[in-house]
């Protein structure tokens, strides 16, 4: 089954909507479309299709400070983090995950809290775009790298396993299938365990999860499978994560419980917990979190819920698409750093 190429952002709805008519009912149609010239997918599930539901709409120039991708669905703007549901398929425990940066790519990437509508958007670092360095023998992300989307790590809880804070983001995601994804991507994932990383004194959460579509994916479905299959890959999960600060002058990253990665059941229930502080954040019960952007067109009872024409006001200001600027060539440099 093809669908024909859709040139343009504003014609790929139509395209939808028209595929939606062939799709078997109950079927999650929770992947991406890009928007940036490239045609439209449809990803067979057994029998029935998968129609891609999210557009990633890039604006301004990649490694730019104006660089952003927004997001859309059938009916125009969204909000990654408000408006893409958790669950893909709760009964199959499955989640979205909003993929920032994709595997072996160096551009620290992340959805912009503070910014309407949330676009993904390049780190700054004091008055510079902020590009993980290279820790021998690891080349960038070793995984592709994201966010579950409607979750957010509470500052104000205290965690009782780890006794730290939340670190005031959606909870992160490390994806670990074949595929080398796009930024932008929207992915459903299985989650197989949980890394407690302690950075900066916050609990910052490292969910470990596989692409459901992923040839792999059937083999893994615990943490203890991730080392069956992929040998290594946890202890260099945590290797990575301990040393990639220390060339920029940082201390080494500590874990909770000494690195040791927990089970899928102690992760769905952080990924439960984090829903729902994040639904108490866009319920306006959380006081002090006037440093993120609320704005969504879908949540129900919200506040902070608008139009769908204001949404499309706000990507209307966003800067045209423009020409990547050149990677600066230290970004390529390797470093090599004592595994204390």
């Amino acid at each position: 089954m093809s669908l024909t190429r859709c040139v343009a952002a504003a014609v790929v709805p139509a395209c939808l909507r028209a595929l939606k008519q062939t799709c078997c009912s109950g079927i999650s149609r929770n992947s991406v479309v890009k928007s940036r010239c490239l045609s439209s997918k449809i990803v067979t599930n057994r029998n029935c299709a998968v129609i891609n539901m999210y557009i990633a709409e890039e604006r301004g120039s990649p490694y730019a400070p104006d660089y952003r991708v927004f997001f859309k669905d059938e009916s125009g703007p969204i909000s990654p983090l408000h408006d893409i549901p958790l669950w893909a398929d709760r009964a199959q425990r499955v989640v979205n995950m909003v993929v920032e940066v994709p595997r072996w790519s160096n551009a620290k990437m992340e959805i912009s809290l503070s910014e309407q509508l949330n676009p993904i958007r390049q780190d700054v670092k004091k008055g510079a775009l902020r590009f993980v360095c290279n820790v021998f023998p690891h080349h960038g992300y070793i995984w592709n790298y994201g966010a579950l989307p409607q979750t957010w790590e509470n500052p104000q809880h205290i965690d009782p396993s780890t006794q730290a804070r939340g670190d005031n983001d959606p909870i992160d995601v490390i994806e670990i299938g074949e595929r080398v994804a796009g930024r932008g991507d929207v992915v459903p994932v299985k989650i197989l365990g949980v890394l407690a990383l302690i950075d900066e004194g916050e609990t910052d959460w490292k969910l470990i999860a596989i692409d459901t579509r992923d040839s792999n994916a059937s083999r893994l479905n615990d943490v203890a499978d991730v080392e069956t299959h992929f040998p290594g890959l946890l202890r260099a999960t945590v290797e990575w994560f301990r040393l990639y600060k220390v060339p920029d002058g940082k201390p080494i990253n500590k874990f909770a419980f000494e690195g040791e990665a927990k089970d899928k059941e102690f992760a769905y229930k952080i990924v439960d917990e984090v829903h729902e502080f994040w639904r108490g954040l866009v319920a306006g019960e959380v006081t002090d979190a006037n440093d993120i952007c609320k704005t969504n067109v879908t949540v129900e009872n919200c506040p902070t819920r608008v139009e769908r024409s204001e949404a499309a006001a706000i990507l209307a200001k966003a800067p045209a698409r423009g020409n990547p600027q050149p990677i600066p060539s230290t970004v390529d440099k390797c470093y090599f750093v004592s595994n204390l």
